[in-house]
């Protein structure tokens, strides 16, 4: 399985922006697809992530409930964080991952693939 996230950005505080993941490959093993975000100094931590098996149901970090929405699109191997009222402190390196196991899960070690960053910038 491969990972291709894209779609960041410099935007103002406030803003929006739809990050994308794609994914490639045996893409049938993935149950779980989840975000995670990384800033210099700072380990790699989670922001949500959504389960294919219970209804697409999704799950957040607090720190961006209300203000993040995953979602996918099962035909074209897609997810996408939408992320809206942006914050200087969303400023990070975000990644996507896939995990084979069908429980999302907020640990980094438990997921099984893993994109390159795509990088968000919330600045004035």
């Amino acid at each position: 399985v491969q990972l291709q996230a894209c779609g960041g950005g410099l935007v103002r505080p406030g803003d929006s922006l739809r990050l994308s993941c794609a994914a490639s490959g045996s893409t049938f093993t993935l149950n779980v697809m989840g975000w995670f975000r990384q800033t210099p100094g700072k380990e790699r931590e989670f922001v949500g992530g959504t389960n294919r098996w219970s209804g697409g149901s999704s799950y957040y970090a607090d720190s961006v409930k209300g203000r993040f929405t995953i979602s996918r699109d099962n035909a074209k191997n897609t997810v996408y964080l939408q992320m809206n009222s942006l914050k200087p402190e969303d400023t990070a390196l975000y990644y996507c991952a896939g995990r084979r196991a069908p429980v999302v899960v907020t640990t980094v070690s438990e997921y099984d693939y893993w994109g390159q960053g795509t990088l968000v910038t919330v600045s004035s």
